[in-house]
């Protein structure tokens, strides 16, 4: 999987882009905000992702009303041509080889990249949002009918905190509770279910890489942490809807007086340990940099073996306080398909990566020689 040319128009800082990236890895290199992570923003948006704005309209160059994304993407041995119309105050418009999609949710199963950025230090440091929003990135790449369960959850859980929290003024609204429960415990199965499955998938690869990553000096585990009444999160959907109705009922009553959803899988959240120690509480900088990378590849190693191909590696800023074998590592590491890796200075990369370097200056973007 791949992506051989990127167009851009009034994206960011970029008043215009047209580039032709390498098969394997590609540098791209400059000072602070001349925008190489909006460039990585660009490509992980044809796949879906979007990390840094909650809104389509933070995307477009400012005075601008529209801006325009384009990518020649290979995979699953076909050229796909995915495309993105932003306009302000207007629904996005999205399409692939010209056919245009009903929604985000349909451009993973063409394109997918795995993102890492210094943000994603509060992986392991924030609270259980920052761990849900990542799994729920993963799994909506790989699984559609996760992505399904997942919006409806939302949906419902949407309605019953309105309920809840009017019941009070309407108790005429309490007769509708019971619904939404079930509709939620339903969808909430599907969720923990796949959660717990790649949770499992995760811990295995990500507990190698970092033990590689520290030369064997450290350890790391995670563990799913749901609903108290859910005895095994890897079983089947139907024993986990039980067990999500059993703890409903049983809170019933208290959610009413609280008039908030007291648990659930919005709720959800996964512990980090490093040689037993919570890594959120303990760990020094590098480590928390070097537990959320191993995260990171272990989800690009897991998507490869689901697909049978690496999605596009996309590391923003990687090789910050990392020492040198540790940056060693992660250039060993990242070998097999396609990388885009930003930097200050290309000098250290230029030396140890075959590829194509790219220098970035002011929203323009000029390719140097190919490296190897």
């Amino acid at each position: 999987m791949r992506i051989d040319g990127l167009t851009l128009d009034f994206f960011r800082n970029y008043l215009h882009l047209e580039a032709r990236f390498d098969p394997s890895v590609n540098v791209i290199y400059g000072e602070n905000a001349q925008g190489k992570t909006n460039l990585l923003e660009a490509v992980a948006y044809l796949s879906g992702l979007t990390h840094r704005s909650r809104y389509d309209k933070e995307l477009i160059q400012f005075g601008v009303d529209r801006a325009f994304l384009k990518g020649e993407v290979f995979s699953r041995d076909r050229t796909f041509l995915l495309e993105a119309k932003l306009q302000r105050g207007v629904r996005r418009q999205l399409y692939a080889n010209g056919v245009r999609l009903k929604s985000a949710g349909e451009l993973p199963g063409i394109f997918q990249c795995v993102l890492f950025c210094p943000e994603d230090l509060y992986l392991i440091r924030a609270g259980a949002a920052e761990r849900r929003k990542f799994l729920d990135e993963c799994i909506c790449q790989l699984r559609p009918r996760y992505a399904q369960a997942l919006q409806e959850y939302r949906r419902l859980h949407e309605h019953k905190t309105r309920i809840l929290r009017d019941s009070e003024e309407k108790p005429s609204l309490l007769e509708t509770l019971d619904e939404f429960s079930l509709g939620m415990a339903k969808a909430g199965a599907v969720v923990i279910h796949y959660r717990a499955h790649f949770l499992e998938k995760l811990r295995s690869a990500a507990a190698e890489i970092h033990r590689d990553f520290s030369g064997g000096r450290e350890e790391l585990s995670l563990a799913y942490e749901t609903v108290s009444t859910v005895r095994d999160p890897l079983g089947s959907v139907q024993e986990i809807f039980s067990q999500l109705l059993e703890h409903q009922e049983r809170h019933r009553a208290a959610e009413i007086a609280a008039r908030v959803c007291l648990s659930g899988p919005h709720k959800d959240d996964f512990s980090v340990e490093i040689n037993g120690v919570s890594a959120k509480t303990y760990s020094s900088q590098g480590q928390t940099r070097t537990a959320a990378l191993s995260l990171k590849l272990a989800a690009r190693e897991i998507f490869c073996r689901d697909s049978g191909e690496y999605p596009v590696l996309l590391l923003d800023d990687v090789l910050s306080e990392l020492d040198q074998r540790r940056q060693e590592f992660v250039l060993n590491r990242i070998q097999g398909g396609q990388v885009f890796i930003t930097c200050c200075e290309d000098d250290r990369l230029g030396q140890l990566l075959q590829g194509k370097v790219f220098h970035v200056r002011e929203g323009v973007l000029s390719a140097g020689p190919r490296r190897g």
